[in-house]
């Protein structure tokens, strides 16, 4: 199981200005809470407005993501560049490991080897390699999440649109843009997001409870 850490977090103040001037220059109040949350840190995290109309997210998807990750599911990714870029998170990368064969990319092999490792409802942070996201949708993964953000002009918008039609809970974007700092972005912006509250419970008392019919 990955590691949780705490949820509180000391913004730097460079970061704070960061944003500010991003919503000063692109209105993101319409998106709901999380979606917005990825959004804003992927832009940052390129400093790219144009994000703001190539990702393809659902809110609802995002909310179960965002329960099974500070639930403490796995994060898997594809190269140390995303583990890199992941803060506050223990991440599984298994492409040390891997080899290359006829018809199987190192990328493609390090996911199944991650696979085996860490099996279903695992986050999955693709942010390189096209051959990567194409060999996690192959397998039977059922993943809580798949951040799919590989970047390149042979297969990235390709695999980003076949992780879409897969009907899986995702994050991808429409162009062939994408990389390493983006798709750990997507994931921090998870992270740092605030859990809910849990509603205190209350104990029954006995006044509350239903009247027994006497004998």
């Amino acid at each position: 199981m990955s590691q949780v850490f705490p949820e509180s977090r000391a913004v730097h103040p460079i970061e704070a200005e960061s944003f500010r001037r991003l919503r000063a220059r692109l209105d993101t109040s319409h998106f709901p809470p999380l979606t917005r949350a990825v959004v804003e840190r992927v832009i940052h995290s390129a400093a790219d407005l144009a994000y703001a109309e190539d990702l393809v997210m659902d809110e609802a998807a995002l909310e179960k993501a965002h329960g099974a990750l500070h639930d403490g599911a796995p994060v898997v990714v594809d190269v140390e560049m995303v583990a890199a870029g992941i803060t506050r998170r223990e991440t599984v990368c298994r492409l040390k490991d891997a080899g290359s064969g006829p018809g199987l990319t190192r990328s493609a092999h390090a996911i199944r080897l991650a696979y085996e490792q860490v099996g279903p409802g695992a986050l999955w942070v693709i942010g390189c390699a096209p051959t990567a996201l194409e060999e996690l949708l192959t397998l039977d993964a059922a993943p809580a999440l798949v951040i799919g953000l590989p970047v390149g002009f042979v297969g990235a918008a390709e695999s980003k649109a076949a992780l879409r039609e897969s009907g899986l809970p995702a994050v991808s974007n429409v162009s062939e843009k994408g990389g390493s700092a983006v798709a750990a972005a997507a994931l921090n912006a998870l992270l740092y997001h605030p859990v809910p509250p849990t509603p205190p419970v209350h104990p029954v008392s006995e006044a509350s409870e239903p009247l027994k019919e006497k004998p």
